[in-house]
Protein backbone atom coordinates (compact mmCIF):
# COMPACT_ATOMS: atom_id res chain seq x y z
CA UNK A 1 0.00 0.00 0.00
CA UNK A 2 1.36 3.65 -1.23
CA UNK A 3 1.82 5.95 1.83
CA UNK A 4 0.02 9.09 1.26
CA UNK A 5 2.02 12.28 -0.14
CA UNK A 6 2.40 15.14 1.85
CA UNK A 7 4.64 16.97 0.02
CA UNK A 8 5.58 17.43 -3.48
CA UNK A 9 9.08 15.81 -3.86
CA UNK A 10 12.29 16.94 -5.41
CA UNK A 11 12.85 16.82 -8.91
CA UNK A 12 15.62 17.78 -10.67
CA UNK A 13 15.12 21.53 -13.08
CA UNK A 14 15.69 19.83 -16.44
CA UNK A 15 12.90 16.98 -15.66
CA UNK A 16 10.63 19.98 -14.81
CA UNK A 17 11.23 22.00 -17.69
CA UNK A 18 10.61 19.23 -20.44
CA UNK A 19 7.34 17.87 -18.20
CA UNK A 20 6.49 21.33 -18.92
CA UNK A 21 7.03 21.69 -22.52
CA UNK A 22 4.91 18.21 -22.54
CA UNK A 23 2.09 19.75 -20.96
CA UNK A 24 2.31 23.28 -22.97
CA UNK A 25 2.94 21.60 -26.04
CA UNK A 26 0.71 18.76 -26.35
CA UNK A 27 -2.39 20.65 -24.29
CA UNK A 28 -2.00 23.07 -26.74
CA UNK A 29 -2.57 21.21 -29.46
CA UNK A 30 -5.72 19.33 -27.94
CA UNK A 31 -7.88 22.19 -29.08
CA UNK A 32 -7.02 21.61 -32.82
CA UNK A 33 -7.43 18.08 -32.06
CA UNK A 34 -10.54 18.01 -30.60
CA UNK A 35 -11.70 20.73 -33.71
CA UNK A 36 -10.82 17.89 -36.35
CA UNK A 37 -12.14 15.10 -34.10
CA UNK A 38 -15.75 16.60 -34.07
CA UNK A 39 -15.46 18.31 -37.37
CA UNK A 40 -14.65 14.01 -38.08
CA UNK A 41 -18.17 12.90 -36.92
CA UNK A 42 -16.97 12.31 -33.50
CA UNK A 43 -19.66 13.21 -30.74
CA UNK A 44 -18.37 15.33 -27.86
CA UNK A 45 -18.85 13.42 -24.83
CA UNK A 46 -19.52 9.74 -25.59
CA UNK A 47 -16.22 9.82 -28.20
CA UNK A 48 -14.41 12.78 -27.83
CA UNK A 49 -14.10 12.72 -24.12
CA UNK A 50 -15.49 10.03 -22.68
CA UNK A 51 -14.42 6.61 -25.28
CA UNK A 52 -10.89 7.63 -25.63
CA UNK A 53 -10.22 8.15 -21.85
CA UNK A 54 -11.57 4.75 -21.02
CA UNK A 55 -9.20 3.16 -23.92
CA UNK A 56 -6.38 5.15 -22.89
CA UNK A 57 -6.67 4.11 -19.34
CA UNK A 58 -7.62 0.87 -19.93
CA UNK A 59 -4.51 0.18 -22.28
CA UNK A 60 -2.13 2.40 -19.58
CA UNK A 61 -3.94 0.32 -16.74
CA UNK A 62 -2.88 -3.17 -18.79
CA UNK A 63 0.76 -2.31 -19.32
CA UNK A 64 1.36 -1.22 -15.76
CA UNK A 65 0.31 -4.27 -13.87
CA UNK A 66 2.19 -6.35 -16.85
CA UNK A 67 4.71 -4.35 -15.48
CA UNK A 68 4.22 -5.37 -12.13
CA UNK A 69 2.78 -2.02 -10.70
CA UNK A 70 0.46 -2.56 -8.16
CA UNK A 71 -2.99 -2.31 -8.46
CA UNK A 72 -4.43 0.99 -6.16
CA UNK A 73 -6.10 -0.29 -2.88
CA UNK A 74 -9.93 0.40 -2.30
CA UNK A 75 -9.40 3.76 -0.83
CA UNK A 76 -6.92 4.63 -3.43
CA UNK A 77 -9.90 3.62 -5.92
CA UNK A 78 -11.85 6.31 -4.18
CA UNK A 79 -9.49 8.83 -4.43
CA UNK A 80 -9.17 8.23 -7.76
CA UNK A 81 -12.37 8.38 -8.72
CA UNK A 82 -12.61 11.63 -7.22
CA UNK A 83 -9.83 13.22 -9.36
CA UNK A 84 -11.45 11.56 -12.63
CA UNK A 85 -15.29 12.93 -11.36
CA UNK A 86 -13.55 16.51 -11.08
CA UNK A 87 -10.70 16.57 -13.19
CA UNK A 88 -12.17 14.84 -16.06
CA UNK A 89 -16.26 14.24 -15.98
CA UNK A 90 -16.82 18.25 -14.52
CA UNK A 91 -13.76 19.56 -16.01
CA UNK A 92 -13.26 18.01 -19.86
CA UNK A 93 -16.43 17.47 -19.48
CA UNK A 94 -18.72 20.81 -18.90
CA UNK A 95 -16.02 22.52 -20.84
CA UNK A 96 -16.76 20.37 -24.48
CA UNK A 97 -20.49 20.93 -23.58
CA UNK A 98 -19.51 24.80 -23.12
CA UNK A 99 -18.23 25.20 -26.36
CA UNK A 100 -21.59 23.98 -27.79
CA UNK A 101 -23.01 26.99 -26.23
CA UNK A 102 -20.48 29.89 -26.52
CA UNK A 103 -17.72 31.69 -28.25
CA UNK A 104 -13.74 30.31 -28.61
CA UNK A 105 -12.61 33.33 -26.90
CA UNK A 106 -15.02 33.19 -23.64
CA UNK A 107 -13.90 29.68 -23.47
CA UNK A 108 -10.43 30.22 -23.87
CA UNK A 109 -10.16 33.26 -20.69
CA UNK A 110 -12.32 30.48 -18.77
CA UNK A 111 -9.81 28.00 -19.03
CA UNK A 112 -7.59 30.36 -18.15
CA UNK A 113 -9.06 31.24 -15.12
CA UNK A 114 -7.80 28.07 -13.80
CA UNK A 115 -4.27 29.18 -12.12
CA UNK A 116 -6.45 31.75 -9.84
CA UNK A 117 -8.84 29.18 -8.72
CA UNK A 118 -5.93 26.68 -8.01
CA UNK A 119 -4.00 29.80 -6.35
CA UNK A 120 -7.89 30.15 -4.05
CA UNK A 121 -7.72 26.41 -3.32
CA UNK A 122 -4.19 26.54 -2.71
CA UNK A 123 -4.29 29.20 0.21
CA UNK A 124 -7.17 27.42 1.86
CA UNK A 125 -4.83 24.06 1.79
CA UNK A 126 -2.28 26.28 3.41
CA UNK A 127 -0.60 26.63 -0.12
CA UNK A 128 -0.11 30.37 -0.29
CA UNK A 129 1.42 31.73 -3.44
CA UNK A 130 3.98 34.75 -3.11
CA UNK A 131 3.57 37.84 -3.95
CA UNK A 132 5.72 37.45 -7.01
CA UNK A 133 3.13 34.25 -8.09
CA UNK A 134 -0.22 36.46 -7.46
CA UNK A 135 1.40 39.15 -9.79
CA UNK A 136 2.25 36.23 -12.16
CA UNK A 137 -1.14 34.96 -12.74
CA UNK A 138 -2.34 38.49 -12.63
CA UNK A 139 -0.60 39.44 -15.60
CA UNK A 140 -0.73 36.35 -17.38
CA UNK A 141 -5.12 35.79 -17.04
CA UNK A 142 -4.93 39.87 -18.58
CA UNK A 143 -2.62 38.48 -21.16
CA UNK A 144 -5.01 35.94 -22.35
CA UNK A 145 -8.18 38.40 -21.93
CA UNK A 146 -6.01 40.95 -24.24
CA UNK A 147 -5.80 37.88 -26.47
CA UNK A 148 -9.49 37.08 -26.82
CA UNK A 149 -10.57 41.15 -26.70
CA UNK A 150 -12.15 40.75 -30.87
CA UNK A 151 -13.89 37.75 -30.23
CA UNK A 152 -17.32 37.66 -29.42
CA UNK A 153 -18.30 36.92 -26.09
CA UNK A 154 -22.03 36.13 -25.59
CA UNK A 155 -22.97 33.15 -24.36
CA UNK A 156 -26.53 31.83 -23.01
CA UNK A 157 -26.60 31.10 -19.38
CA UNK A 158 -25.96 27.41 -19.46
CA UNK A 159 -22.84 28.05 -21.48
CA UNK A 160 -22.00 30.24 -18.74
CA UNK A 161 -22.43 27.96 -15.79
CA UNK A 162 -20.14 25.54 -17.48
CA UNK A 163 -17.74 27.75 -17.99
CA UNK A 164 -17.23 28.54 -14.39
CA UNK A 165 -18.32 24.54 -13.52
CA UNK A 166 -15.11 23.62 -15.57
CA UNK A 167 -12.19 25.24 -14.42
CA UNK A 168 -13.45 25.18 -11.11
CA UNK A 169 -13.41 21.69 -10.68
CA UNK A 170 -10.52 21.05 -12.54
CA UNK A 171 -8.63 23.32 -9.96
CA UNK A 172 -10.09 21.96 -7.08
CA UNK A 173 -9.35 18.23 -8.12
CA UNK A 174 -5.76 19.33 -8.94
CA UNK A 175 -5.12 20.73 -5.76
CA UNK A 176 -7.26 18.02 -3.84
CA UNK A 177 -5.22 15.38 -4.49
CA UNK A 178 -1.95 16.51 -3.04
CA UNK A 179 -1.66 14.52 0.15
CA UNK A 180 -3.77 12.05 -0.81
CA UNK A 181 -3.52 7.99 -0.38
CA UNK A 182 -2.92 7.94 -4.46
CA UNK A 183 -0.95 5.16 -6.28
CA UNK A 184 1.83 5.59 -7.94
CA UNK A 185 1.59 8.76 -10.54
CA UNK A 186 1.12 6.98 -13.46
CA UNK A 187 -1.37 4.64 -12.08
CA UNK A 188 -3.10 7.47 -10.52
CA UNK A 189 -3.26 8.66 -14.39
CA UNK A 190 -4.62 5.38 -15.57
CA UNK A 191 -7.34 4.98 -12.32
CA UNK A 192 -8.11 8.20 -13.49
CA UNK A 193 -8.59 8.01 -17.29
CA UNK A 194 -10.79 4.52 -16.39
CA UNK A 195 -13.43 6.48 -13.85
CA UNK A 196 -13.61 9.51 -15.17
CA UNK A 197 -13.72 7.87 -18.98
CA UNK A 198 -16.47 5.67 -17.88
CA UNK A 199 -18.54 8.56 -16.57
CA UNK A 200 -17.75 10.76 -19.45
CA UNK A 201 -19.32 7.62 -21.96
CA UNK A 202 -22.23 7.25 -19.77
CA UNK A 203 -23.70 10.26 -19.75
CA UNK A 204 -22.95 10.96 -23.34
CA UNK A 205 -25.12 7.78 -24.41
CA UNK A 206 -27.66 8.67 -22.24
CA UNK A 207 -27.31 12.15 -23.67
CA UNK A 208 -28.41 10.49 -26.95
CA UNK A 209 -24.57 10.93 -28.53
CA UNK A 210 -23.36 7.76 -30.57
CA UNK A 211 -26.22 6.99 -33.06
CA UNK A 212 -25.57 6.63 -37.10
CA UNK A 213 -21.97 7.69 -36.58
CA UNK A 214 -20.12 7.91 -40.26
CA UNK A 215 -16.65 9.22 -38.64
CA UNK A 216 -13.80 10.26 -41.29
CA UNK A 217 -10.15 9.01 -41.33
CA UNK A 218 -9.26 12.82 -40.39
CA UNK A 219 -11.02 12.43 -37.42
CA UNK A 220 -10.35 8.95 -36.21
CA UNK A 221 -6.67 10.34 -36.46
CA UNK A 222 -7.33 13.39 -34.19
CA UNK A 223 -9.44 11.02 -32.03
CA UNK A 224 -6.56 8.45 -31.98
CA UNK A 225 -3.61 11.88 -31.35
CA UNK A 226 -5.99 12.55 -28.26
CA UNK A 227 -6.19 9.33 -26.50
CA UNK A 228 -2.19 8.80 -26.76
CA UNK A 229 -1.05 11.83 -26.74
CA UNK A 230 -3.59 14.16 -24.80
CA UNK A 231 -4.58 11.53 -22.22
CA UNK A 232 -2.01 9.28 -21.62
CA UNK A 233 1.29 11.28 -22.45
CA UNK A 234 0.37 15.03 -21.28
CA UNK A 235 -2.05 13.95 -18.48
CA UNK A 236 0.33 11.67 -16.71
CA UNK A 237 3.14 14.47 -17.25
CA UNK A 238 0.77 16.40 -15.52
CA UNK A 239 0.19 14.45 -12.65
CA UNK A 240 3.60 13.70 -12.40
CA UNK A 241 4.41 17.51 -11.95
CA UNK A 242 1.45 17.92 -8.93
CA UNK A 243 3.63 15.80 -6.97
CA UNK A 244 6.81 17.78 -7.67
CA UNK A 245 6.11 21.25 -7.90
CA UNK A 246 3.96 23.89 -6.48
CA UNK A 247 0.33 23.82 -7.93
CA UNK A 248 1.06 27.77 -9.63
CA UNK A 249 3.31 26.57 -11.27
CA UNK A 250 1.42 23.97 -12.91
CA UNK A 251 -1.20 25.99 -13.40
CA UNK A 252 0.53 28.27 -15.82
CA UNK A 253 -0.21 25.62 -18.96
CA UNK A 254 -3.44 27.54 -18.93
CA UNK A 255 -1.38 30.82 -20.32
CA UNK A 256 0.22 28.72 -22.78
CA UNK A 257 -2.01 26.93 -24.06
CA UNK A 258 -3.72 29.17 -26.03
CA UNK A 259 -0.89 30.64 -27.72
CA UNK A 260 0.34 26.96 -28.68
CA UNK A 261 -3.36 26.81 -30.09
CA UNK A 262 -3.35 30.10 -31.89
CA UNK A 263 -0.20 29.14 -33.14
CA UNK A 264 -1.11 25.59 -34.97
CA UNK A 265 -3.97 26.87 -35.56
CA UNK A 266 -2.21 29.14 -38.17
CA UNK A 267 0.37 26.38 -38.93
CA UNK A 268 -2.56 23.70 -39.83
CA UNK A 269 -5.41 24.95 -40.04
CA UNK A 270 -5.01 28.19 -41.59
CA UNK A 271 -6.11 30.62 -39.01
CA UNK A 272 -4.73 34.17 -39.38
CA UNK A 273 -3.09 36.01 -36.00
CA UNK A 274 -2.35 39.66 -36.33
CA UNK A 275 0.48 41.82 -34.58
CA UNK A 276 -2.25 42.11 -31.59
CA UNK A 277 -2.26 38.31 -31.08
CA UNK A 278 1.89 38.41 -30.68
CA UNK A 279 1.76 41.05 -28.29
CA UNK A 280 -1.20 39.46 -25.94
CA UNK A 281 1.29 36.17 -26.07
CA UNK A 282 3.84 37.76 -24.94
CA UNK A 283 1.79 39.10 -21.68
CA UNK A 284 0.85 35.64 -21.24
CA UNK A 285 4.36 34.37 -21.41
CA UNK A 286 5.74 37.29 -19.00
CA UNK A 287 3.13 35.66 -16.36
CA UNK A 288 4.57 32.32 -16.94
CA UNK A 289 7.92 33.92 -16.24
CA UNK A 290 7.01 35.90 -13.04
CA UNK A 291 5.43 32.37 -11.90
CA UNK A 292 8.85 30.78 -12.53
CA UNK A 293 10.95 33.67 -10.98
CA UNK A 294 9.07 33.57 -8.09
CA UNK A 295 9.59 29.16 -7.63
CA UNK A 296 13.38 29.95 -8.03
CA UNK A 297 13.15 32.68 -5.27
CA UNK A 298 11.45 30.43 -3.40
CA UNK A 299 13.90 27.47 -3.57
Amino acid sequence: MSSPVHAPARAGGLAVVFALAIVYVVWGSTYLGIRFALEGGWPPLAAVSGARFLVAGGVMYAFLRWRGVPAPTGAQWRNVAVMGATLLLLGNGCGGLAGQHVSSGLAAVAVASVPLWMGLFGAFYGQRPTRIEWLGLAVGFAGVVWLNAGSSLGASPAGLVLLVIAPVAWAFGSVWSRGRDLPSPFMTSAGQMLCGGAMLLLIGLLRGEGHDLQPTLQGTLALAYLAVFGSIVAFSTYVWLLHHVRPVLVSSYAYVNPVIAVALGAWLAGERFTAHDLGAMAVILAGVVLITLARVLRR
